[in-house]
């Protein structure tokens, strides 16, 4: 495309000389209209209009094709309702039988000129191709089953897509079928077939529906003469019957070469078709089904009548001993499809194991290094800084008015408690395991007070050395550090597993003899205390990392499985 020698056009309705523009410019020299909408597509040309709306062609500069847009001109309600209906169904749907529409290809531009108004637009995929309307005019006597076949097949196959989502398109007629033509070289990639692909446009009268409440349901009277049934022209209750009606005597048209009404009986209105054209009589009697007056008579589903459509077509049945050699062909066939799938099921399931097995043993290793870490640098902090001694007083300051009856207080042991929690924190964080979000300043803070807290905890409960005192602390501990790791879904069922999990182990191995040394400081600690309190904070880390994984891989899929969303 030239750029440079191509003109513009203004879609101003109101505009009195919206043709031509100059390239390049941004507003209409006549109405002051914009002329490159979204900075991004530019109107080239006029096509038409329809019903409501004005079509043009306009240059995307951003994929540089050339695309349709449709704007709406008519400022009433039901206009707009059926604009914005048509935008979000397009806008909605992705198949090779509907125009795609862009993600930004829905918007509302500004006019000034001759009155402030919005004017909705709608930016489509350009079809090349003509109408089936178009290609009939060169079948005046009709044109040839094998490719009212095909079209058919593809056209019920579009509405399947279409139904699946309980939409209606509720004008189904010649002028509405294109047939997409491709570049030869798009058919050479696409394996030479050299069929067209049907496409079904203007989507202006599509409507939602739900299969539920069918019956007694109303619709808006807006229907295409000759073609939209009965239940429609009066305005009642529509279903994916309205729409095989329609494309039954769409088809029909293409057979006869003749437009519908023509083909009434003037007493009984029932089509008199069938007489005088050379036509699969199973086709016929289908394409009579889709066009009953009583939508009851009328085929269920595009499923039902794409196998009706399979059975017509099917090639010549082989002789007995040709089925039976073809049944064992089928029977191996089958054999060899399932036994591979099966085994790459298990493969897969292999691999999946291993990975969670990995990642498990990863968390794990990286979580008690980081408690360690953490926790000989608390020890640093609270026992050999300065630090240590003020947060000592001050605490213990605190925690005597709380408590008159208790004698001593090493309030400098929060620190310890915290620089773990920050440790486990980091560890788990950095492993970034069971669909985490990484967010290392969240859950630095949260292992911080979940620890500390865990140690204030200790200070209130009594006795302190019992179990129900360190089971009720890591509790505490472990629910605020699961809370703050940013996993993405089910955030209580992680913290309650990994808090639950993790205070039950320590709990039965205090009550086996365990001694949690890390709550019994009562002074600075010699290097072998130093030792245990490094393991039972490791040993802490990696429970964590244990029930983390049991929830990940096992609890959450089995909760997902009942439906817990």
């Amino acid at each position: 495309m030239k750029i440079g020698s191509s003109n513009v056009h203004c879609i101003n309705p109101d505009c009195q000389r919206p043709y031509p523009q100059l390239w390049g410019q941004k507003f209409c020299n006549s109405c002051g209209g914009p002329l490159q909408l979204l900075n991004r597509y530019i109107p080239l040309e006029r096509l038409g209009s329809g019903g409501f709306a004005q079509i043009y062609t306009v240059w995307d500069e951003k994929t540089q094709t050339e695309k349709v847009l449709k704007v709406l001109v008519e400022n009433s309600p039901k206009a707009l309702e059926l604009f914005t209906q048509e935008a979000a169904v397009l806008s909605s749907l992705r198949h090779p039988g509907v125009p795609k529409v862009d993600n930004d290809g829905n918007f509302q531009i500004n006019l000034f000129n001759p009155q402030p108004r919005q004017l909705p637009c709608l930016v489509m995929e350009k079809i090349d191709g003509l109408t089936l309307e178009e290609i009939l005019e060169q079948y005046p006597q009709g044109c040839p089953e094998k490719l009212v076949l095909s079209w058919l097949t593809q056209a019920v196959e579009i509405l399947q897509e279409l139904h699946k989502r309980q939409i209606l398109h509720r004008d189904i007629k010649p002028s509405n079928l294109m047939l997409r033509t491709f570049a030869a070289t798009t058919l050479l990639n696409q394996g030479g077939g050299g069929e067209s692909r049907l496409v079904l446009i203007d989507f202006g009268g599509a409507k939602q529906f739900n299969e539920k409440i069918l019956q007694g349901a109303g619709s808006t009277r807006l229907f295409s003469s000759g073609y939209s049934p009965p239940e429609q022209v009066i305005g009642g209750n529509v279903g994916p019957g309205t729409d095989f009606y329609a494309l039954g005597r769409t088809m029909i048209e293409l057979l006869t070469g003749k437009y519908p009404p023509k083909l009434e009986d003037p007493q009984t209105g029932e089509l008199r078709w069938r007489g005088g054209i050379n036509l699969n009589p199973e086709l016929a009697d289908l394409l009579s089904e889709m066009v009953e007056e009583d939508v009851r008579s009328r085929p269920a589903s595009s499923t039902i009548i794409l196998k009706r459509l399979a059975q017509i077509y099917q090639p010549p049945q082989p002789d007995f001993f040709a089925k039976i050699i073809q049944a064992i062909q089928q029977a191996l066939a089958g054999g060899m499809q399932a036994l591979s799938k099966t085994t790459l099921f298990i493969v897969q399931t292999i691999f999946r194991v291993f990975g969670a097995c990995v990642m498990t043993i990863w968390t794990m290793v990286l979580t008690c290094i980081g408690a360690g870490v953490g926790t000989i640098a608390g020890y640093i902090l609270a026992y050999h800084t300065i630090l240590g001694s003020r947060v000592s007083a001050v605490v213990s300051q605190r925690l005597l008015g709380l408590i008159p009856n208790t004698n001593h207080f090493f309030g400098s042991e929060i620190l310890l408690f915290a620089a773990a929690g920050l440790g486990t924190a980091w560890g788990l964080t950095l492993a970034g395991g069971f669909g985490q979000q990484r967010r290392f300043v969240v859950a630095s803070m949260m292992g911080i007070i979940g620890y500390g807290f865990s140690w204030l905890m200790l200070q209130l409960i009594t006795p302190q050395d019992g179990i129900e005192a360190s089971a009720i602390s890591i509790l505490i501990a472990v629910f605020v550090l699961t809370l703050g790791l940013g996993l993405r879904t089910h955030h209580i069922v992680y913290a309650a597993i990994a808090s639950f999990g993790t205070a039950i182990v320590f709990a039965l191995l205090i009550s086996f003899g365990f001694s949690p040394t890390a709550f019994l400081f009562h002074n600075t600690p010699n290097q072998w205390s130093l030792l245990l309190t490094i393991l039972f904070f490791s040993l802490a880390g990696l429970f964590v990392s244990f029930w983390l994984a049991v929830s990940h891989y096992l609890i959450i899929p089995g909760l997902r499985f009942l439906g817990w969303r």
